[in-house]
């Protein structure tokens, strides 16, 4: 059975605990993050990768997979539930939420623009919250 992490149709809002209230990029560092990988490629390619694309191709990079390897490695990766944007730290810690269109493709919009607001009160999108960072 493979497992996916796509939503459709459906916009991610940040987490009740998110620190911030304006959207922030992640900071560069020697060795890329998560968090900057998923933004670089998400905020250079808006509705071009769905959830799934996203989070293989940055453990792809993380794990120096060769291009040649990727499609075997992608089929093992989904083979087990991996964790979804809703765990991603643009939306706990950075202040972005992510909005999933209806083929699953995936834009970046920060918590204080208005197209955040308005997928918020679009009532044909449906919503959830990111993960918080810390429990209750």
């Amino acid at each position: 059975m493979k497992h996916t992490t796509n939503y459709i149709n459906t916009f991610i809002e940040v987490a009740d605990d998110c620190p911030v209230s304006q959207a922030e990029t992640p900071p560069e560092k020697k060795i890329k993050t998560l968090a900057e990988l998923q933004y670089e490629q998400i905020i250079k390619n808006p509705y071009r990768y769905t959830s799934d694309d996203i989070i293989f191709e940055c453990y792809a990079l993380k794990n120096n997979i060769p291009e040649s390897e990727k499609e075997q490695a992608r089929m093992q990766f989904f083979s087990k539930g991996q964790p979804c944007l809703r765990c991603s730290p643009l939306s706990k810690r950075y202040g972005f939420g992510s909005h999933h269109n209806e083929e699953g493709k995936v834009a970046l919009f920060p918590v204080e623009s208005n197209e955040y607001q308005k997928f918020l009160n679009d009532p044909a999108v449906e919503k959830v919250k990111a993960m918080r960072s810390k429990k209750i």
